[in-house]
């Protein structure tokens, strides 16, 4: 199991990270973090992306509105990354002669 990071874990991590943007970042469902008893939980991809939400707001000049478009384009970059990282993998098991066959269509289309 990954490691669990507490809010004030995450804010002592996330030096530019204030309470009330995280606050604010879980109420627009930027960040999802668990919901433990003693509150979120939050997992280091978590703080990933406020790291990077950070980066966006305050180095690039970011309002919310930008943030609710740049996100969900970041989130579909990374899943289309990892569906090509899975259709490598699938490639890369095929007898080589099925792989040559699939890699001429590719270049001739």
């Amino acid at each position: 199991m990954s490691p669990r990071f507490t809010e004030a874990e995450v804010i002592t991590t996330v030096t530019r990270l204030t309470p009330t943007q995280l606050t604010r970042y879980i109420e627009v469902a930027f960040v999802r973090p668990e919901r433990a008893e003693s509150g979120y939980l939050f997992r280091t991809v978590d703080i990933a992306r406020l790291e990077l939400l950070c980066d966006l707001s305050q180095d690039l000049e970011l309002d919310e509105n930008a943030l609710h478009v740049v996100i969900p384009l970041i989130d579909q970059l990374h899943a289309t990354r990892q569906e090509l990282a899975r259709m490598s993998e699938a490639l890369d098991a095929l007898p080589p002669d099925l792989r040559a066959s699939i890699a001429t269509a590719l270049t001739t289309s």
